[in-house]
């Protein structure tokens, strides 16, 4: 339930930030109609990627065993590499990030483009919905409880949600530097996590047949039903007992990704500001 909480709470802020400055920058300026328009793409976009995740896993149900183990492959590294984008990401601009969201709104208000204004709120739902929706997917093959890990990101999007609407109110400013600090750690965990059910899958799906010999026995400290197994195979997504190459795949992952978000921010350029195409 933790890392799918983390997922929702860190995925469903950065969109209810770029929501709650738009609102309440089109608010301020008695924009009603553009305000109006931008909550119709946001609600559009919350159907849409209901309506990916609802597909693929219905896509998923009715594969033959194989290819059911070569889409989990396919979905685990998709979602690794576009949570591994995001986190990287806002490691530079998260400091920045709210700036350069009311720069680029004004300039939208103040050369009358409404849809440049629906774009952003629509698109920043649609993409942080969408690496949700396939996070959730391959959690539900790692934990095997899927009414917990479903529960837990309700949960996240919940205290999300709430974030935003006192964003919207003015009444929060939150440290967003440590915000997503902090959060990118629990995420690169878990996706390292993905990483190692990833080669387990595809070896299951004959696309990986080298590697397999057992690495560790660690059966003593994760006992099914436990609560070691619940933190350290739900989360950090580690078998009881791991091959050579999903041991491989979990550290390849974890150690560049965890340092990359653990130093400190003089390991980067200062980040400029974002061309209109980028994300935000």
């Amino acid at each position: 339930m933790l890392p799918t909480f983390v997922i929702g709470l860190r995925e469903g802020v950065e969109a209810a930030l770029i929501v709650g400055v738009i609102a309440a920058f089109l608010r301020q300026r008695g924009a009603t109609r553009e305000l109006t328009w931008m909550w119709i793409g946001v609600v559009a976009a919350v159907v849409l990627c209901l309506g990916v995740g609802v597909l693929l896993e219905a896509l998923n149900r009715s594969l033959p065993q194989r290819q059911q183990e070569q889409l989990e492959t396919v979905i685990a590294l998709v979602a690794v590499a576009m949570v591994t984008s995001m986190v990287l990401w806002l490691t530079r601009h998260a400091r920045t990030l709210r700036s350069e969201l009311e720069e680029r709104a004004a300039d939208a208000l103040a050369s009358g483009s409404a849809f440049a204004l629906v774009s952003m709120a629509f698109l920043a739902v649609m993409r942080e919905g969408l690496e949700t929706a396939l996070f959730l997917l391959a959690a539900f093959e790692v934990s095997g409880d899927r009414a917990a890990t479903l529960s837990g990101a309700i949960a996240g999007i919940v205290v999300a949600v709430a974030i935003g609407g006192l964003i919207y109110q003015g009444g929060l400013r939150l440290n967003l530097a440590r915000f997503f600090r902090a959060t990118g750690l629990v995420l690169v965990l878990v996706a390292a996590g993905l990483v190692s059910f990833a080669m387990h899958t595809a070896h299951e799906a004959g696309w990986i047949e080298f590697g397999q010999e057992q690495a560790l026995d660690l059966s003593w400290l994760i006992v099914p039903g436990s609560i070691q197994s619940a933190l350290i195979t739900g989360v950090l997504g580690i078998q009881p007992r791991p091959t050579v190459v999903e041991a491989v795949g979990w550290l390849v992952y974890f150690v560049p990704a965890a340092l990359l978000v653990l130093r400190p921010w003089e390991w980067v350029r200062p980040a400029r500001a974002m061309p209109t195409g980028r994300r935000s």
